[in-house]
């Protein structure tokens, strides 16, 4: 009995490292076959590591960039190969969240943790399946709902309570049920709190988000859907600016829906997918300025047909349609519409997969273009052999188009460019990958990528402003440019393990290290793409037994040094910060207590200079799981 346990340890460890995929292609296909370095994260360890949000678990996952501007899930950037928090493109079941407002939204992710199944984040070109955004990489959240084939559990209860310093009181909790025609998921996640001091003013967070779904099959029909609702009110200081007269505050309100109808039949599976996502956005520069208020609208229908040609060849095809919409006293009133075909293609030859893809793009700005991609692996045994090489697309946003163009008067600001040209790119990579004896995986990639025309804030003095009409003279300005030429060339090392010793003791981590370089044909240095970390090292490790469990994550960077006098705040050259959790099993596997510390070594430092972060917090809690 004892090796039959250890056997079926040995194959989840197996899936864990080398699992089914369907991010790269839409294919499903095991991670070792896509030729890309896909990083694949149970949901579970939400509730295992020292991380209060989505965007914290993000931060720890090898090779991951994620500019916190803000602790308990107040608002992050996600930075993937050097690219700017745009070009990363954030999908739920396979669609699109990406806000049409600004890509500083992409983080406020609406979903409970206790809906989610696993995250897989491909790194790299993907636009030629996806669209514009995924220039960087592409993280896809798959839900226990939406993906009902791989759940064996029929029901699955979890609940926690957490209470700390700076009058902090946080919970999670969900539930998920599941028979063999149906499935029903929901959760919530609350993160509260006063917040430390910063210039002037505390950093408070009330963050809640609740989502609710349902899947049920009828003979070869599946039938999906999922509600949710986000809502999120934190102190934003110096978020957006380096002014001293910043005392900003934020309430970013989401409201997303879903619906999924699946046909699968022999040779053919059919997904149609529709999303309508409603976000209003207040911000307030400080008490006496004009509040910002932003409306914006976004819908979204995909359908797509998987036809397996033969046990070797598999072709996808679909059609995408997306309408976006924003109401804006600052902002104005404007709408983009766009639409794309897509071809994928997966062919298994002996030891070798090959996966070309094609997009025909169409936006009403822009017009159409042709978006093609390449992806190639050799795996034998052990060992895989893998390269890519595609062309990538991102139109501008509303911020980046028409931000400050509504008031009255701007003395000083970012200011957006209604006539910005999309950014276009070419990326290639090369890479390898080693799984040792299916208890680690090892992963080396180099990787480049040659834009024109990338979109970044650039300070611009007024007489070289393209318009004039509610700026001041002498006024302090960044302009929305299209950078000539940025070429970004990087190197990245991933190392995933988990090994089980018991039935009740185990070690899972990962780890990644990060090498980037870019170069820009601009003479004045742009806001964003200065930003990113030129060595970025990160992991997570998370060890339990039958009593006792420890949890670590951490994050040492170096980057470009950076000052603002104004509000005498400066970016270090690098940090390190370290996170930590520990506990006993009061009732084994279902009850447990803890304390966690995060920043435990009481670093000072900001992501994004005047966005300063937290110092050493103190937290306990409980947690309480149950599954059978």
């Amino acid at each position: 009995m004892m090796l039959l346990s250890l056997m079926s340890m040995a194959q989840d460890e197996q899936k864990t490292l080398d699992p089914v995929s369907v991010t790269s292609s839409m294919v499903s296909q095991q991670v070792s076959r896509t030729g890309r370095n896909i990083i694949s994260i149970r949901g579970d360890v939400f509730s295992n590591l020292p991380v209060n949000s989505v965007d914290e678990l993000l931060r720890y996952l090898p090779g991951i960039e994620v500019q916190m501007r803000g602790p308990m899930g107040a608002q992050s950037d996600i930075v993937l190969r050097g690219g700017t928090f745009q070009q990363v493109l954030v999908i739920l079941d396979g669609v699109r969240l990406n806000d049409p407002t600004t890509g500083h939204f992409s983080s406020l992710i609406p979903i409970a943790p206790a809906e989610i199944d696993h995250i897989e984040i491909l790194k790299g070109a993907s636009s030629a399946i996806y669209g514009s955004e995924a220039v960087g990489g592409v993280i896809n959240i798959i839900t226990k709902t939406f993906g009902t084939a791989a759940q064996t559990k029929k029901i699955k209860v979890t609940a926690e309570g957490m209470a700390g310093e700076y009058q902090l009181a946080n919970a999670n909790v969900g539930g998920f049920y599941h028979n063999n025609n149906t499935s029903i998921g929901g959760g919530w996640l609350s993160n509260n709190t006063e917040g430390q001091m910063q210039r002037g003013i505390r950093g408070f967070v009330y963050a809640n988000t609740a989502s609710a779904s349902i899947s049920q099959a009828v003979g070869k029909w599946q039938f999906a859907l999922r509600t949710a609702y986000d809502n999120r009110r934190f102190s934003a200081q110096n978020f957006y600016t380096t002014f001293k007269s910043d005392t900003a505050s934020e309430n970013v309100k989401s409201f997303w829906n879903q619906a999924r109808i699946s046909y699968t039949a022999s040779k053919h599976r059919i997904n149609m997918d529709a999303g309508w996502k409603s976000v209003e956005d207040h911000y307030a520069f400080n008490t006496v300025a004009i509040a910002n208020n932003n409306k914006s609208r976004m819908f979204q229908a995909t359908v797509a047909d998987e036809w397996k040609v033969s046990n070797s060849t598999t072709l996808v095809n679909g059609v995408q349609f997306i309408n976006k919409v924003i109401r804006s006293n600052d902002r104005g009133n404007h709408n983009v519409a766009q639409a794309a075909g897509f071809v994928i293609l997966s062919q298994t030859i002996k030891e070798w997969t090959i996966n070309p893809a094609v997009r025909l793009d169409w936006n009403e700005r822009r017009g159409t273009e042709l978006v093609p991609q390449m992806n190639l692996s050799w795996k034998k045994n052990q060992f895989q052999l893998r390269g890519s090489a595609g062309k990538t697309i991102r139109d501008a946003d509303f911020t980046e188009r028409f931000n400050n163009y509504n008031k009255p008067v701007v003395a000083s600001g970012s200011i957006g460019d209604p006539d910005l040209d999309a950014e276009r790119s070419f990326s290639y990579e090369a890479g390898a990958d080693h799984f040792i004896k299916g208890n680690i995986k090892i992963s080396a990639t180099f990787f480049q990528r040659l834009q024109k025309r990338l979109i970044d804030y650039v300070p611009t003095p007024y007489a070289d402003m393209p318009r004039k009409d509610n700026l001041v003279v002498g006024g302090t300005y960044a302009l929305a440019k299209n950078i000539a030429r940025v070429t970004t060339t990087g190197a990245e090392l991933d190392i995933q393990f988990q090994k089980s010793f018991s039935s009740n003791t185990s070690l899972y981590g990962g780890a990644g290290a990060v090498w980037l370089d870019s170069k820009s044909s601009n003479m004045t240095p742009s806001f964003y793409i200065s930003s990113h970390a030129k060595f970025l090292f990160n992991y997570f490790l998370d060890f339990t037994s039958k009593r006792l469990f420890a949890e670590f994550n951490g994050i040492y960077k170096t980057r470009k040094k950076q000052a603002a006098p104004a509000i005498q705040k400066t970016i270090s050259k690098d940090y390190y910060v370290m996170n930590g959790k520990a506990g006993i099993w009061i009732l084994p596997g279902k009850l447990k207590s803890f304390v966690q510390v995060n920043n435990i070594f009481n670093v000072s430092y900001s992501d994004l200079l005047g966005a300063e972060m937290p110092g050493r917090w103190f937290l306990a809690g409980a947690s309480f799981n149950f599954s059978r």
